[in-house]
């Protein structure tokens, strides 16, 4: 089950984090994954390492999300060079937390073009691929905040919530054409970012969690890789939470 083999999958912000574990998750299922990364590309052949050594193959690939025309021109070369595009997961995004009355219009612009634009303008040019062969995934991913809100996150909340939006349309719009298109919406994960939070912050989202841990990348992984699969093909414009019941 869960096997992508013969396909090619597109990560953004595959370098390190959930990222990485997708990569990899997809890589052990049988796709060749092309890691996309922004600048750190030592990051980015480490996740391409762990690629090969779960079995596949696949390629780095420099771009910002938030360029429409070097978003275009990465991922026609990734279906040139790799033999076709049938997966991406748009997983780049960043986070300049800030209270509204502290947020400057350039932190503004930046989270919405890179977290909003970004995703918009990979799944624009993957599916423009995708939808002539009438094959295609494309997995959004959110965030708990982008459904719940959360202090201090007005302009990241914002953001992750028109992913959700974006997801929704996306989906009606091309699954005549054969594209499945949904969302995962992480709660706390353990990352880089959650690991320089104080331990009572920590503390406190684990309080927030009935599970009672926080998540893994590779518990979000898993989640992408089933809707990137065969089995979830009648699956579309669905957002998956992968949080520990944090919004039951």
């Amino acid at each position: 089950m869960f096997r992508l083999d013969g396909k090619v999958a597109l990560v953004t912000g595959g370098s390190r984090g959930i990222g990485r574990a997708i990569c990899v998750a997809l890589a052990k299922a049988g796709a060749k994954v092309a890691v996309n990364y922004a600048g750190n590309e030592a990051a980015a052949a480490e996740t391409l390492s762990l690629v090969r050594e779960a079995g596949s193959d696949g390629e780095l690939v420099r771009f910002d999300v938030a360029d429409p025309d070097a978003v275009d021109a990465g991922v026609t070369g990734v279906a040139e060079r790799l033999g076709g595009l049938h997966v991406l997961v748009n997983n780049a995004g960043i986070s300049l937390d800030q209270i509204l009355l502290r947020i400057k219009p350039e932190e503004l612009e930046r989270t919405m073009a890179t977290n909003v634009g970004g995703t918009l303008w990979c799944a624009k040019s993957a599916i423009r691929l995708m939808m002539r062969k009438r094959d295609g995934r494309v997995i959004n991913v959110s965030s708990v905040v982008g459904e719940a809100g959360n202090r201090g996150q007005a302009v990241y909340a914002a953001s992750k919530a028109g992913i959700i939006g974006l997801t929704k349309t996306l989906a009606k719009e091309y699954a005549s054409r054969g594209v499945t298109v949904n969302c995962v919406t992480p709660g706390f994960i353990e990352t880089d970012m959650t690991a320089a939070l104080p331990d009572s912050v920590k503390q406190q989202a684990i309080a927030e969690t009935p599970l009672g841990r926080m998540g893994t990348p590779e518990d979000v992984a898993a989640a992408v890789l089933f809707l990137a699969s065969p089995e979830a093909g009648f699956i579309t414009g669905h957002i998956l939470r992968v949080n520990g019941g944090m919004l039951i």
